[in-house]
């Protein structure tokens, strides 16, 4: 498994005089680098190119390489959308439009005349405003101007987000005719955009809110150069390939239903035997490492939510119901319940660590515009586990668990990752539970967990949430696409607030050192990213039919049962598909269905107790004993193979 460098791009750096504009340092340093320079960092604020420095700094300036590159660029490409939206359709009333992962967005109600067939003709007209080379210019106005702005513009959404930012001055960005409220920073001008399309249109609630108005979604991307757009677009198609929504169809693995609920997973059986593959695998691996694995209920009162402090954060995400004119919540986490069973008796120095693991469901409130498929649902199976132990045991038991993440992201064949430290604000202690030492120890023992599994990081400053700082590990799939991996989580909340004590050596009760961690996450998310890294095609240990068994005639099918019997004998998931029709077509659906192995039965198969054996991707591997087949197979299974 290859390991992330953490290490930034090679910076570029300058000392620059008060006066000077940030546009004419860049222009010197990139002619001489060769690199096209976006934005600055001063101060550790990026600002834009058109900047004039009021004091001399040390100044970092930034390519398309840096995220905050990317951002300046593509958010520059949103407000040409809007620009070029705003040409098309004069009175459409635009919301936000912000850079995102890949690339940027802009909501705008436009009455919902904007289509997909619309999209062509607003690029076109992006990349006349491009060829015009309109300079972006920055204005700094007072709240009420900028009410004043907006109203004689009819923008309503920009006068509701104007309505949350108090009395504080206000900036906005103006290109032409075309005016944005927008903190920025921004390219110079939008001549410097050279390579942007637009991919696609969905709607959106505004704010996020199914109580508003329900606005159209414009989503786009925007690159360097036209080589890195065209690898992006090839990228996208194998994505839309992957898709794990269609795939969850076509290969018949799971359902979503909207008349029992949005957000609501149903496991078809072949779905449900590769859940169970991966279950049991998660069980085996948490027994050998010395986990003890529990069940909680899925109803709790609403007074342990309060007493956790749960109730207060996220009562927004919680279904509290009414029993018995009592509140109960349905558990958006685990964590509680563990403390509960840690808590049923006294523990003392000599029973630590105790590592308790579930795969416990959980639900979650999720609004109806941000679930999507098996990644963003409203009930899920979490892969948790919490670890309670002394400060002195600590480093050994982050370096267990990173251990078990590594074995079980290479056994699901994740080969790349990326880690990072999120840890808290030095400049806002005040923001966090814990105290000082807390933290130190905290922050120290988790970057020395990380360096001796041999790992580099990222670390993260004012990344931590409150209770406390984490490790993050972010798995890159096939595609080269980061999803949300293993997390390991200090609280300093949860003990304090719930009494998680234990006695020590000195004979006086402590708070115990607790660990949130997951190495998969959410099931549901899981089992999504594992069908798009793999298309669907998963390896024979995982696959949910791992073997199809097709006779050639009718008279060959009782041996191709006999076959069948042998292989559920030795643990194989196989079927039969019957010469209803011709070989051919067997085959190939069997082929679309990307069952990893396909035995073909026939006369002379059956008079040598042989098959003929095809390979998902491979094709025809050639005749061979059953015996010797199922100790081949049963070899990939047992060592958990990926790769062909």
């Amino acid at each position: 498994m290859s390991k992330s460098s953490g290490a930034r791009e090679a910076q570029l750096v300058a000392d620059v005089a008060a006066g000077t504009a940030l546009a004419e340092t860049a222009r010197e340093i990139g002619k001489k680098e060769h690199r096209f320079i976006i934005a600055a960092r001063v101060d550790g604020e990026v600002m834009g190119l058109s900047t004039v420095l009021d004091h001399a700094a040390r100044v970092e300036l930034l390519t398309f390489d840096s995220p905050e590159g990317k951002e300046v660029l593509r958010h520059t490409a949103a407000h040409v959308m809007a620009h070029a939206v705003k040409r098309l359709y004069p009175d459409a009333r635009l919301g936000i439009g912000p850079a995102i992962e890949n690339g940027f967005y802009y909501d705008i109600d436009a009455g919902g005349k904007i289509s997909d067939e619309d999209l062509p003709r607003i690029e076109k007209e992006m990349f006349q405003i491009i060829k015009e080379n309109i300079s972006l210019e920055r204005l700094e106005m007072s709240r009420d101007e900028a009410v004043s702005l907006f109203k004689d513009m009819g923008e309503i959404y920009k006068l509701d987000l104007l309505e949350d930012l108090g009395e504080e001055g206000v900036s906005a960005y103006r290109q032409g005719d075309f005016t944005d409220l927008c903190r920025g920073p921004h390219l110079p001008s939008t001549g410097l955009l050279k390579s942007v399309k637009l991919t696609s249109l969905a709607g959106a609630y505004w704010r996020g809110d199914e109580r508003r108005p329900m606005l159209q979604r414009i989503y786009g991307t925007a690159f360097e150069t036209k080589q890195q757009l065209k690898l992006y677009l090839k990228r996208i198609e194998e994505a839309k390939k992957r898709d794990h929504r269609r795939l969850g169809i076509d290969l018949d693995l799971f359902s979503i239903h909207e008349e029992a609920g949005a957000g609501l997973v149903y496991w078809h059986p072949k779905g449900a035997a590769v859940r169970k593959t991966v279950e049991e695998f998660w069980h085996l691996e948490h027994r050998r490492r010395g986990y003890s694995v529990v069940y909680t209920p899925h109803i709790a009162k609403a007074d342990l939510w309060r007493a956790s402090g749960h109730f207060d954060y996220y009562r927004e995400n919680m279904y509290v119901l009414d029993v018995e004119g009592e509140e109960y919540v349905l558990k958006p986490m685990n964590c509680v319940g563990h403390i509960l069973i840690y808590k049923s008796r006294k523990r003392s120095y000599r029973d630590l660590p105790i590592r308790m693991a579930e795969l416990g469901t959980v639900y979650r409130r999720e609004r109806s515009g941000t679930l999507h498929g098996l990644m963003r649902v409203r009930g899920f199976t979490q892969d948790d586990a919490h670890i309670f132990c002394t400060r002195e045991q600590i480093v050994d038991e982050v370096a267990g668990v990173i251990d078990l993440a590594k074995y079980m992201l290479t056994s699901f064949g994740f080969k790349d990752y990326e880690v990072d430290l999120s840890v808290r604000d030095p400049e806002r202690p005040q923001d966090y539970a814990g105290s000082d030492e807390d933290w130190q120890m905290a922050e120290e023992s988790l970057a020395e967990a990380i360096k001796r599994m041999d790992l580099s990081f990222t670390r993260r400053e004012g990344e931590a949430v409150f209770y406390g700082p984490k490790i993050d590990i972010k798995l890159l799939d096939a595609l080269g696409r980061g999803w949300q991996g293993p997390t390991i989580q200090f609280d300093f909340n949860l003990p304090g607030r719930l009494g998680v004590e234990y006695v020590g050596r000195d004979g006086h009760t402590h708070n115990v050192v607790m660990v949130h961690r997951t190495v998969l996450g959410a099931m549901e998310r899981f089992m999504g990213i594992l069908i798009e890294h793999y298309a669907g095609a998963f390896p024979p240990w995982l696959a949910p039919v791992q073997v199809a068994i097709l006779p050639v005639l009718e008279k060959n099918e009782a041996f191709a049962d006999r076959v069948l019997g042998q292989l559920e004998e030795s643990g194989i998931r196989a079927e039969v598909v019957n010469s209803r029709e011709k070989l051919g077509y067997r085959i190939r659906a069997k082929t679309m269905e990307k069952i990893p192995y396909i035995l073909v039965t026939g006369d002379k198969e059956e008079e040598a107790g042989t098959v003929a054996v095809r390979k998902h991707k491979v094709g025809d591997k050639g005749i061979m004993r059953i015996e010797e087949f199922i100790g081949t197979l049963r070899d990939e299974i047992d060592k958990r193979l990926c790769d062909d």
